[in-house]
């Protein structure tokens, strides 16, 4: 989308909604940049495909060696694609921090390659480093090996 097409939008916006709205500047983050915002939130949505359809779940993180390191559980959807696809396992993920008040921070998505994390003693160290947010035990760890991150700032 271009710039005079957002500007478009947020102009209706604004007409629309009686609010004002500020414009904002989107800037591209470099890699290392988008992965160390990356690691400082906890929670992003890991995109799949399942039948033929793409599937976003919310899922906790972190970042280690540049790597996105994601806990999951027997029986969930994302656990039953990776083990089905296997090595070549692609998905992406996306996590953000924007501020729902100005509407300024950061968005991330890392597009990759997925396994499950099998050696006994890493498994057992990144899973007591993972914070899952739901009730259910971090059975499996999946980790994501970039091979391409984006990212964009909002700026005022």
């Amino acid at each position: 989308m271009s710039d005079e097409s957002v500007r478009y939008l947020l102009r209706t916006h604004q007409r629309d909604s009686g609010a004002a709205v500020r414009l904002r500047q989107a800037v591209e983050l470099d890699e290392a940049e988008a992965l160390r915002l990356l690691g400082g939130v906890g929670l992003g949505r890991v995109v799949f495909s399942r039948h033929a359809l793409p599937v976003i779940r919310p899922v906790n993180h972190i970042v280690v060696g540049g790597d996105v390191i994601v806990g999951t559980h027997q029986g969930s959807a994302l656990a039953a694609y990776v083990r089905r696809t296997g090595v070549d396992t692609v998905l992406a993920y996306e996590a953000d921090d924007i501020d729902s008040v100005s509407h300024l921070g950061w968005s991330v998505v890392v597009t990759g390659y997925a396994g499950l994390v099998t050696d006994p003693a890493e498994l057992d160290s990144l899973r007591s480093r993972l914070r899952p947010w739901v009730d259910k035990p971090l059975d499996l760890v999946v980790r994501i090996r970039p091979e391409r991150v984006t990212g964009l700032c909002l700026t005022a």
